[in-house]
């Protein structure tokens, strides 16, 4: 990794991601995998992933909405792409003429998906969701017959897929896998019945990593592409994302003066103290302010205070670091450093926001392992 000074990087490992998406798709067995890229490919940036995800053996790539589908067909991408989620009135016309497969949730969404097909003279590849118990998008089973006629009378749409999302996949051993399952057999048969012959795809990461008889004939991991495990037990996945900074100053300070705002630290002997220019501005999350670590100079320290906007200064106790010295916010955790889990612990979310809260105007990325 360089060492040349910054104020927030994140540096994402593509090596990592093609290791993540290989172990993946090789756990999928003849199952397709789909790597999912949506809000900017989880904070990693969509289109490198993309691509990488690609090299490692991800035939479809997911994206939330008809515009991140199309950005990245126009950034060169050739996998098959399919997108779920859009406003009332979007227009689906760029995504059918990007030749991007998109998700069916009720009839007037069919009604606006067989207008662009009508207009564009491009058949839709639509894939008709039944919500199965999780409760966002997705047609409830009441309307999920009349769905599955009018799709298959429209003549500008072609059933391409069923699909669903399940709810506690990351909880192994759930009733509510079951049941889900079950209630997505109920709605393959009534597509089947209608004449259909469809993909099914349910998996997310956790299904993946621990359901092969609901991996059917396409898998979407998303979390798990980036390193991020979301089962109890170990799994060979690798982080790919590493937050840093830089020391820009250091100081010392005497026993009983106070840092940051409010005095909530007092040092407790003298001390040396790092400052950090990264903050709450750079998704440094200010309630970890006296609740975390950073990695510097081959050690663990703690904050000491508040985390500010810009600014947080480190405890280095009688060490006193070079100026521009890295600062690892969070990285994959291989050398003891803080990790996006332990974040995420700490604050009592999930890793997926940690790493999605990257993607801000001040935070750079570099990317390594690139194969040109």
């Amino acid at each position: 990794m360089a060492s040349d000074p910054v104020r927030a990087e994140a540096v994402i490992d593509l090596g990592a991601i093609r290791h993540n998406v290989a172990l993946l798709a090789g756990r999928a067995g003849g199952a397709a995998t789909m790597v999912v890229v949506k809000a900017d490919g989880y904070g990693h940036g969509a289109v490198p992933i993309a691509r990488a995800a690609v090299e490692a053996g991800a035939s479809w790539l997911g994206a939330c909405s008809v515009a991140e589908a199309v950005a990245l067909r126009e950034a060169g991408i050739t996998a098959r792409l399919f997108s779920w989620l859009d406003l009332p009135g979007t227009d689906f016309a760029p995504g059918l003429e990007a030749g991007v497969d998109l998700a069916v949730s009720s009839r007037a969404e069919l009604a606006a998906v067989a207008d662009a097909a009508a207009r564009t003279g491009v058949r839709a590849e639509v894939h008709l969701k039944i919500d199965t118990g999780l409760s966002r998008n997705g047609c409830p089973p009441s309307e999920w017959q009349a769905l599955v006629k009018d799709a298959a009378a429209e003549p500008g749409v072609r059933v391409a897929a069923i699909w669903s999302h399940l709810a506690r996949a990351d909880e192994p051993g759930h009733p509510s896998i079951d049941l889900q399952a079950a209630r997505f057999q109920a709605a393959y048969d009534i597509a089947r019945d209608a004449g259909l012959d469809p993909l099914r795809h349910l998996a997310n990461s956790a299904a993946t990593l621990t359901r092969p008889d609901l991996h059917f004939d396409l898998v979407r991991p998303g979390i798990a592409t980036y390193g991020l495990n979301p089962v109890p037990q170990r799994e060979d996945l690798r982080p790919a994302m590493t937050f840093r900074s830089s020391v820009v100053l250091t100081k010392r300070i005497a026993a009983g003066e106070s840092v940051s705002y409010g005095h909530t630290w007092t040092a407790a002997k003298d001390t040396t103290l790092a400052l950090v220019p990264a903050g709450y501005a750079d998704g440094v999350p200010r309630a970890l302010s006296g609740r975390m670590e950073v990695w510097l100079g081959g050690k663990r320290r703690p904050v000491a205070g508040r985390v500010c906007m810009d600014q947080f200064a480190v405890d280095c106790g009688d060490d006193e670091p070079e100026i521009g010295a890295e600062v690892v916010l969070f990285g994959d955790g291989a050398s003891g450093g803080p990790t996006a889990r332990e974040w995420a612990d700490t604050l009592g979310t999930i890793d997926y926001e940690i790493v999605t809260g990257m993607y801000r105007p001040r935070v750079a990325r570099r990317y390594a392992g690139e194969t040109g």
